[in-house]
Parts: structure tokens; sequence; C-alpha cells
């Protein structure tokens, strides 16, 4: 533990309609894939916290699901997890599009600004996509809606001007102690985090036919004997038979594909080997049936 005088720790959390490039700002930061990249929006469903520490400092992040209106028991659900972040931490970042207007997302989640006293950042991201011209009218209009501590404009896949990012949220972090060892990354149980990668490959894969009703269950991870290998078994959740068709493609070859793009991160991230065994299984209508949202790891009280 570190407690020095001067050394800043705290809890930022990182809010933003879905596909506005949370998760991949949280990769950029701490430099590991912890955080599952997707361009179709509404990919993160649980807190993944993302560690960064520095010499002075510790910034835990927390990469909430994207805010929007709810439509299923499940979409209730991130929602509730993404506003109960707002009130913990120490400060927030809002992160929008550079390349999309504001609209009527940046609106929602401006009026649940209103009960919050934490310190908002404005990250304007994506600023590697638009005309340098265009930023300074962003930001102006941005400051016309709402009082924000700060307006920082980044470009989160090139890593511009995030640096800077990180000095601003460092000035509103109390002074605390190192809560996390330096070298970890993240406080999520590797078994989550496997299961949000082979999810991530299934639904860049299937693209379009796919969409978010798709959920990995892990069913085991163990050691084969003393081998250096570590066997992960686990179960693509889909919702009709269609989609099962659709994830396991033609003679296996889909599901072959996944399973090679996932085992390849899983490796990356447990340093070892790994024997990947992937199933599909249909469960009709899993997003609205409390009970199965609760075995894929959405439990409502550990938020």
């Amino acid at each position: 533990m570190n407690n020095e005088q001067g050394h800043k720790s705290g809890f930022i959390s990182i809010i933003g309609r879905p596909n506005v490039g949370k998760s991949t700002f949280l990769n950029r930061v701490i430099g590991q894939k912890i955080a599952i990249m997707s361009d179709k929006p509404q990919t993160t469903r649980n807190k993944v916290q993302g560690v960064l520490t520095t010499d002075d400092a510790q910034f835990i992040f927390i990469d909430t699901p994207g805010i929007h209106k709810p439509k299923h028991k499940l979409g209730d659900f991130m929602m509730k997890v993404a506003q109960n972040t707002l009130k913990e931490v120490d400060a927030i970042i809002f992160m929008v599009n550079a390349e999309e207007g504001f609209g009527k997302g940046e609106e929602f989640i401006l009026e649940k600004f209103q009960t919050v006293n934490t310190p908002i950042i404005l990250v304007i991201n994506k600023i590697d996509r638009i005309h340098p011209d265009q930023l300074l009218p962003i930001m102006e209009s941005y400051k016309e809606k709402y009082d924000f501590s700060d307006i920082v404009p980044i470009s989160a896949l090139e890593g511009n001007n995030v640096d800077n990012l990180l000095k601003q949220i460092k000035n509103y972090l109390p002074e605390g102690p190192q809560y996390y060892p330096a070298d970890q990354v993240t406080d999520h149980p590797e078994r989550f985090i496997i299961s949000e990668l082979i999810r991530e490959k299934a639904l860049h894969l299937t693209r379009e036919e796919i969409p978010h009703s798709l959920a990995v269950l892990i069913d085991k991870i163990e050691r084969q004997g003393d081998k250096d290998i570590i066997h992960v078994m686990a179960t693509i959740i889909v919702e009709r038979d269609s989609q099962k068709g659709i994830v396991i493609g033609k003679q296996g070859k889909m599901l072959k594909e996944v399973g090679k793009r996932a085992r390849v991160d899983i490796e990356n991230l447990l340093g070892t080997k790994v024997y990947l065994e992937l199933w599909v299984k249909v469960q009709k209508d899993w997003r609205n049936k409390m009970s199965q949202l609760r075995d894929f790891g959405f439990r409502e009280d550990e938020y």
C-alpha cells in the first residue's frame, strides 16, 4: 500500500451513449484488452473496472453500460447499474462522439446528471474523424447545455490527448492509498472477462444477423493435469433456433472461427495455452426472465 502524502486514488465512471468509444478508451489507458469492443452498441453489460497505477496516483475506472431508455428487463438492469455508479465515484467522464451531433441520447444523460454533485468532465472522442475546424463549435454547443468541470477532446483509438485527460482527471481525485497492487489491471474475475471475449467474437462475426440476444455462460475452467494448458468450456446462449444455426454456421465453420479468435485473446489474458470448447444452446426470451439473467451473471444485489 502506498500511503505517502500527495498520493491520489479514486473511482472514475465512464458514461456515454452506446458506441461512443468507452471500451476503446479503457483499453487504451490500461494497455490490455479488458473491456470488449464492438461496433455494435450495447456490448458492455456489467461494470468492468480498469485500474491504472502511476507513480503518484491510482485511477480506478468503471466502464458502465451505455445509458439508454430500457426496452426490457435486461435493459432496466443495465440502466440501474449505470445510474448507481454516478453516485459512488469521485469523477465522471461523459463521453460523446465528435462525429455525431447532440441528440436525445445525450439529452437523456444530461437529465440524469441534474441530481449529481460529482465533477463531470466532457470528453469529445473520435476527433481523428472530424476536421479540426469543427471541434470548437462542438465544444461551444455543449458548454451551453451544461456546466461541465472540464471539456477535453481526445481520440481514444489514436491516443491523441489521452495523457492530458488523465492529468485533468487526477485534479479531481482525493488523496488516498493505493487500493490495488500496481500490476493488477482489473478486479473482475477471469471467468467474466473470458465470457466477454467469447461474446465479442460471436457478435463481431455474426454482425447484423444476431442482435444482442446472445450471452455466454462459462461451464468450466480447469488446468489439465500438470500440463501448462487450461481447458475452458463455454456455452453461447441465443434466443431462437434460427440464431443457433447462424452461430454454428455451415458445417460448424462460424463456431470454429469464434473459438479460434476468442482463444487467442484468452491465451493473452491467462498467459498460457488454452483448449477452448464451445456449445450453442437456445433459451427462448432469456432477456426477459429474471432467473436466467441471474444465471448469466446479471445479479442486481452486486450493484
